[in-house]
């Protein structure tokens, strides 16, 4: 029987901080690479997540949606907006 166990009785104080040190820097990069590589772009937001997102007020969402500039997808009464398609919607303005 093959276990992985290691004797604490062996190492030294600055042996076992390394060793802890360096689990806990593995497992933190793994999550930001984690969190990098999720695809957040199909993602629904709220009325005021896309105000927040967009840095906007209410009005000019109901506008845009109205105006067509933005699409608004529903259940109920309620509206939620793809963060993907916001993004896709902005323009780069020409100086």
């Amino acid at each position: 029987m093959i276990t992985n166990s290691i004797l604490l009785e062996c190492l030294s104080v600055e042996q076992l901080q390394q060793m802890i040190g360096t689990s806990v820097k593995n497992g933190i990069q793994e999550f930001q690479n984690e969190i990098k590589t999720k695809d957040n772009s199909e993602e629904l937001l709220s009325r005021d997540e896309t105000c927040q997102f967009l840095k906007i007020d209410s009005s000019t969402l109901w506008a845009w949606t109205n105006a067509g500039k933005v699409k608004a997808y529903g259940i109920g009464a309620r509206r939620y907006y793809k963060r993907s398609e916001l993004l896709e919607n902005l323009i780069l303005l020409k100086k």
